[in-house]
C-alpha cells in the first residue's frame, strides 16, 4: 500500500521500517528532518516537507507523535495531514493520547470523507523494534479491518475495542496496570535486597508463580543493577497517567494507586530521571541507605 508515516521517534521509526520491509511504499515526515532523512537512507522511501505533503496520495496515513497537542499539530490545519488526504483514505493514530482527541479526529475525518482509527500500542521500544507490539483499536469495523493488514507488519496482537476513542481508553487501562505492577516490583525487589536475599534467586522464583509478568521478565534485573535506559521514559509515563487521571475524573473512576505512583514518578523526575525508563521507581527506594527507613 501507499503509506505516509508521521513521527519517527523511538516507536514510530521502527514501526515505519517494518512497513517498508513488508513491501509498502512509505513517505515519512518528522519535525526534525535529519531523522527522516536518516530513516530514508536506511529503508528507502521519500521524505516530505510537511504532513500534508506526506499524506497527499497516500492510501493510509499513520501518526505516532507525543501527545494531543502534537497530534493536532500534524493532522489539522493547512499543512496538516488531513488537508492532503483524499476521499476514501484512512488515518490511523498510534499516539497514546486522550479519547477526546480521538473522537474529535474521527468526526473531522468523517466530514472529510476519510476513515479513522485510534490505535495506541503497547510493548515498548523492544516491541516496536522486534515487530511484537499489541495494538488497541477504536473505530468502525470497516476502518479497523482495513488497517489490520498493515498492523501485522509490527504487531503480534490487534484488539478492536469499539468505536472511536475506545482504543485510547484501553491504553489507559494498560498504563494503569503497568504503574501498579512496577510499583509492586520496586517494593518487592528492594525488600528482597534489604532482607539479605539473593536478587537473582528471588527474580527467578517469583517468575515461576503468580507474580510473573512482562515487567518482571524484562525489567527486574536492570532494576537491581540500577540501570534505567531500557525504553519508555518517565516523562512520557507521567503524561499518560495524567490522561488516565483526567479521564477518571470525567467518568467517576477512582485511581488511588495510580495517583500515588504518578506522584512517585514526579519525584523521580525531580531527581533528574525524566528520561529514565519507567522501572526507575525503585531508585526512590534505593536512595534509603538503612533498612527499615
Amino acid at each position: 500500500m501507499k503509506c505516509a508515516f508521521i513521527g519517527l521517534g523511538i516507536m514510530g521509526a521502527p514501526m515505519a521500517g517494518h512497513l517498508a520491509r513488508h513491501g509498502h511504499s512509505v513517505t515519512v515526515y518528522n519535525r526534525t528532518r535529519t531523522r527522516a532523512e536518516a530513516w530514508v537512507a536506511q529503508h528507502g522511501g521519500r521524505v516530505a516537507d510537511t504532513p500534508r505533503a506526506a499524506a497527499t496520495g497516500a492510501e493510509v496515513v499513520l501518526v505516532c507523535v507525543g501527545n494531543d497537542h502534537d497530534v493536532r499539530a500534524v493532522v489539522l490545519g493547512p499543512d496538516g495531514a488531513l488537508a492532503g488526504m483524499g476521499e476514501g483514505a484512512l488515518l490511523i493514530d498510534h499516539t497514546t493520547a486522550s479519547a477526546d482527541v480521538a473522537r474529535e479526529l474521527a468526526a473531522l475525518a468523517q466530514a472529510h470523507g476519510v476513515g479513522f482509527g485510534d490505535a495506541p500500542v503497547s510493548g515498548g521500544q523492544a516491541g516496536a523494534v522486534n515487530g511484537q507490539l499489541s495494538v488497541m483499536c477504536g473505530g468502525t469495523d470497516d476502518d479497523v479491518d482495513r488497517a489490520r493488514g498493515l498492523f501485522t507488519a509490527y504487531a503480534k496482537a490487534v484488539a478492536h475495542q469499539g468505536g472511536p476513542g475506545t482504543g485510547q481508553l484501553c491504553k489507559m487501562v494498560n498504563q494503569i496496570c503497568i504503574a501498579g505492577v512496577l510499583a509492586g516490583l520496586s517494593e518487592g525487589l528492594d525488600f528482597a535486597v534489604r532482607a539479605g536475599l539473593d536478587p537473582e534467586k528471588v527474580i527467578a522464583a517469583v517468575g515461576k508463580g503468580a507474580a510473573q509478568s512482562w515487567q518482571r521478565d524484562n525489567r527486574c534485573r536492570t532494576m537491581d543493577e540500577g540501570r534505567f535506559d531500557c525504553g519508555f521514559a518517565v516523562d512520557w509515563m507521567r503524561k499518560d497517567l495524567d490522561i488516565c487521571m483526567e479521564t477518571a475524573d470525567e467518568i467517576g473512576a477512582d485511581l488511588p494507586i495510580t495517583e500515588e505512583v504518578a506522584e512517585r514518578y514526579a519525584e523521580v523526575a525531580a531527581l533528574g530521571g525524566g528520561r529514565w525508563d519507567t522501572s526507575s521507581l525503585i531508585a526512590l527506594l534505593q536512595q534509603k541507605d538503612e533498612p527499615g527507613l
